[in-house]
């Protein structure tokens, strides 16, 4: 059968170099008993080594043209080939509701949204591993005070490890990214209960690293109004960069005790 056409409006990059497919195949035996769903198949580069581990692997693929390749290839995986869109679908139906670890050479157009995908069924995924972009990966594994730190960093970290791995070069790939790619793993932590209303928590994240350059005594106008009751604390001299994780936490719960002082009709929820 002939190959499979990379089609720029999927994000499609195909990766050349089995060393590296064979190294990201490995990255998901941090979790050894659970399933795998690998994301964005394609050719099945990193399919070939994820199958002989032995364990039940699906792939979703919205490529028509990949998917009749791996049927025709790799025809044990007939009945596990799932043509869809990875961000439409309900994970907990994957695999009945089991827990399982996710892993792809992601999309680089749909990186960003596939995490947050993992961050809304965090329960089903407790291993995520794959390569993406560099910066988005050096994003992801930022520490506060970083410049790349950001909404990524604050959410992913809330609830996962995260593990830069290697860099990959964009020469190993059909066609070329413009850019360095990079694998990263990210395995939950003990983490259960943020300890804050995790919706006021996302909202805050965000909208404070929405105008990052402003101190949070300004970038909290837009939740608490610009009579802010407590703009008062030091903290709000810092700019968002500069806060860890438990920071936004306890920013997170003095913003919802304000929000129901202000107007107690109201729990302190996000809209």
């Amino acid at each position: 059968m002939k190959l499979v056409k990379p089609k720029k409006f999927l994000g499609q990059h195909f990766l050349k170099d089995l060393k590296v497919a064979q190294d990201i195949a490995d990255s998901v035996d941090t979790c050894p008993s659970l399933p795998i769903l690998e994301v964005g198949p394609g050719m099945g580069v990193l399919t070939q080594y994820l199958l002989p581990k032995g364990r039940e692997l699906k792939v979703v693929e919205i490529d028509y043209e990949s998917v009749a390749y791996l049927r025709e290839t790799y025809p044990s995986l007939e009945d596990n080939i799932i043509e869809d869109d990875f961000l439409k679908m309900h994970l907990e139906r994957v695999f009945d509701g089991k827990p399982f670890v996710l892993t792809g050479n992601y999309p680089y157009n749909i990186s960003s949204q596939i995490f947050f995908k993992m961050l809304d069924n965090k329960d089903l995924i407790p291993c995520c591993t794959g390569m993406i972009q560099k910066e988005v990966a050096e994003r992801i594994a930022a520490g506060p005070g970083s410049k790349t730190y950001g909404i990524l960093s604050v959410l992913i970290q809330a609830w996962y490890r995260v593990e830069y791995l290697f860099t990959v070069s964009e020469h190993v790939f059909n066609p070329p990214p413009k850019v360095k790619s990079a694998v990263i793993r990210m395995t939950r932590n003990e983490t259960t209960d943020l300890g804050c209303n995790p919706k006021l928590f996302k909202q805050v994240v965000k909208t404070t690293f929405n105008q990052r350059r402003k101190t949070l005594r300004n970038s909290i106008k837009p939740i608490l109004g610009k009579d802010c009751p407590l703009t008062a604390d030091e903290l709000f001299n810092k700019r968002p960069e500069q806060l860890s994780v438990q920071q936004f936490i306890d920013l997170t719960n003095q913003v919802e005790e304000a929000l129901k002082t202000m107007n107690p009709q109201i729990p302190g929820e996000a809209k």
